[in-house]
């Protein structure tokens, strides 16, 4: 079906390849993960699969790529519509039309299908991906998750022969995530539709994928199935570390698999760690108390009552549209707030213009690059130093903790989805706010950027400050944060220490959870506990 033939791609103006000398042949009906470091080429190697790569991106592509016998260099990327769908980092930048229903039947129109045929298959795809609900709601009201949903099925309805999926499923919360993955796990053996997705979280896609290909940032690619590409890889999922820890030959692939095999494991352990006291001591910097928010009839924050300490974490979590970017904005200012009060050191920030406001409560959007208006990488960064009254070179500094390697002259545009994010949060950063407020701010980022964002998150605690970080990245929650809150429309309704509150969650709890019991979370627990049962 897919076949690369000696493959290699500089974009303009680089000395060195992104891709270098790639040969890859994909068969029909197969399921294929794309990983790697933030950055790393994954997008790319994509991009080529359907012309966008070159004939969009610009650059200098050698060797062969066709889909289905045809060549990519022979035709326009317009003529692959009907054979390649692709759904890219940013579902909002693929939308051409202005409602649910309209989107997932605009790619039908431009292929001339019947018209009763694209309404069987609008409706279909609203029931397969759960949003029929959401049929009239305008593109641009719907939360980061039901943007992605409908951005999948946008391309679901033209049904392609090929699927070629860019992180589609970072803003879905766990329970949206599994019904797409197993949606097109449906697709590959019931249609046999090939699927290609590039995804960070691999412990949401690799119980799904035929083969997996990592592509480790030097031009080449590693390919073969799951197990054996992760033997060695830089990066992995947490139930792989655990493996890995553990010693278990072959690697786990799945939570069942870990179970298992856990018993000797889960018998030597002994107690599990003690996390820190979730309650703050003292008074919070920032109290806010029925806060209402709405957005014409919908109701998006109801009465929410909210304290945040000093030194704490506080993991922000719900379904996909429970109101969780709505509280955030409400807190921070700059979003609509219909009812309640907010202060933090005493003023309300809705009260406070943007410079002073920055250094009070910063928040880093879902979408990161509404914040980006600079020309290159070294503007926003020094704009951001300026602004902030930094040294010069902090917000620099940030950004190589989180994103090594950018080049300072790259228009921030042309960053991926993971190093645009890790830019917005080293300008948000540099402003040293009291409260931070992180709106999925792992999205786009592997697995060794997640844990220096982690670190970070650590050193402001560590400096006196508030951070709430709404995502649905449970297995960095775990990590981060001293306590859970969970929304449901709008509502809170769980709210306690991260263990409680995740451990023993069908929905929320992590791998490592599900494997030992509710009380362990992350695989840095077992490490530390066998590390004392060791000494």
């Amino acid at each position: 079906m897919i076949e690369l033939d000696h493959v290699s791609f500089w974009y303009h103006g680089q000395s060195e390849p992104v891709l270098d000398d790639i040969s890859l042949s994909i068969g029909e009906g197969e399921l294929v993960l794309f990983a790697g470091r933030t950055g790393s080429g994954k997008s790319t190697l994509l991009g080529t699969l359907n012309g966008l790569v070159p004939h969009f991106t610009g650059g200098h592509l050698e060797g062969v790529v066709s889909v289905d016998g045809i060549t990519t260099h022979s035709r326009p990327p317009r003529e692959f519509a009907h054979l390649v769908g692709r759904v890219g980092q940013d579902p909002l930048a693929g939308f051409v039309t202005d409602t649910v229903e309209d989107e997932l039947a605009y790619g039908m129109e431009q292929l001339g299908l019947d018209p009763q045929v694209m309404r069987r298959r609008v409706e279909e795809t609203l029931d397969l991906l759960g949003i029929a609900e959401l049929r009239r709601r305008a593109l641009r009201t719907l939360s980061g998750g039901q943007q992605q949903r409908v951005a999948v099925g946008s391309v679901l309805t033209t049904h392609p022969r090929v699927l070629v999926l860019d992180e589609p499923t970072s803003a879905l919360d766990p329970t949206a995530a599994e019904d797409v993955l197993a949606t097109l796990a449906r697709l590959v053996q019931d249609l046999g539709t090939t699927v290609l997705l590039a995804e960070h979280r691999m412990e949401r896609v690799i119980p799904f994928a035929d083969r997996m290909v990592f592509v480790p940032g030097d031009g080449s690619v590693i390919d073969g199935r799951p197990a054996e590409v992760l033997a060695d890889t830089p990066i992995a999922p947490p139930i792989v570390e655990l493996g890995r820890l553990a010693g278990w030959a072959p690697l786990p692939m799945s939570v069942r698999d870990a179970r298992r095999r856990a018993g000797p494991l889960r018998a030597g352990l002994g107690p599990a760690p003690r996390r820190p006291d979730p309650a703050g001591a003292g008074a919070p910097v920032l109290s806010a108390s029925g806060v209402v928010v709405r957005y014409g009839p919908t109701v998006a924050v109801r009465g929410v009552d909210l304290d945040l300490h000093g030194g704490k974490v506080l993991g922000l979590m719900g379904r996909n549209g429970s109101g969780k970017s709505s509280l955030l904005w409400a807190l921070q200012g700059s979003g609509p707030r219909h009812g309640g009060r907010v202060r933090c050191g005493g003023v309300d920030p809705q009260a406070l213009p943007s410079a002073r406001a920055r250094k009070v409560v910063g928040l880093v959007p879902q979408t990161a690059s509404d914040l980006l208006y600079l020309e290159s990488v070294a503007g926003e960064c020094a704009a951001a130093d300026a602004e902030s009254g930094a040294e010069p070179g902090l917000c620099r500094g940030l950004l190589d903790r989180l994103a090594p390697g950018i080049d300072p002259a790259a228009h921030p545009r042309d960053l991926s989805e993971g190093q645009r994010l890790a830019l917005v949060l080293g300008v948000q950063l540099s402003a040293a706010p009291r409260v931070v407020l992180l709106d999925e701010p792992t999205r786009g980022l592997d697995y060794t950027a997640k844990a220096a964002l982690g670190a970070m998150i650590a050193t402001m605690a560590g400096e006196g400050r508030a951070v709430v970080v709404a995502t649905h990245d449970v297995e960095f929650v775990a990590a981060v944060a001293d306590r859970v809150l969970v929304l449901a429309e709008g509502e809170i309704v769980a709210d306690g220490a991260t263990a409680q509150v995740l451990g023993g969650s069908p929905a929320f709890a992590p791998q490592v959870a599900k494997v030992l019991g509710p009380d362990w979370l992350t695989v840095a627990d077992v490490r530390a506990a066998r590390s004392g049962a060791l000494r």
